[in-house]
């Protein structure tokens, strides 16, 4: 397997979009719906191959805080995560940890922490994965409850 940054081509957008409609009828996240070219493009991309084939990637974006916060002062450099996606097949084998951390020394540089969001419906080993595995804090939580 192989992770690399990547500029974005028509083949890549095609690809990633394409992934992202796998992603949407997992119905895994509340609300994930698929990629349009304007999610993707200006995102700094990472991706897994194996043998030619991306079974995996992440794109975020350089950010700084606007206002200090319990977690960083305001201007603060950050690369915000927008998302992190890995074929079924080839999930809990290490791909989207070797994603993430690629993106982490890449952007570190630049980057004086790592932030993202998550809406999964599978709550607990999400945390494990990004807490547990890849050493993130939690800083805060947004909870729902549907009102009929």
């Amino acid at each position: 397997m192989e992770i690399f940054e990547s500029d974005l081509t028509p083949e890549l957008m095609d690809v990633l979009i394409a992934m992202s409609e796998d992603w949407e009828s997992e119905n895994s996240c509340h609300g994930y719906r698929k990629n349009s070219a304007e999610d993707i493009e200006g995102q700094r991309i990472f991706l897994a191959e194996d043998a030619g084939i991306t079974v995996g990637y992440l794109f975020g974006h350089m950010e700084k805080a606007e206002k200090t916060t319990s977690v960083m002062a305001a201007e603060t450099p950050y690369f915000e995560v927008e998302e992190l996606y890995v074929v079924p097949e080839r999930r809990c084998i290490g791909v989207g940890s070797a994603l993430f951390r690629f993106a982490e020394d890449a952007v570190r540089p630049e980057a004086e922490f790592i932030l993202l969001g998550t809406a999964t419906k599978n709550w607990r080993s999400i945390l494990h994965f990004y807490i547990e595995e890849l050493g993130m804090d939690f800083w805060s939580a947004r909870l729902f409850k549907k009102l009929s």
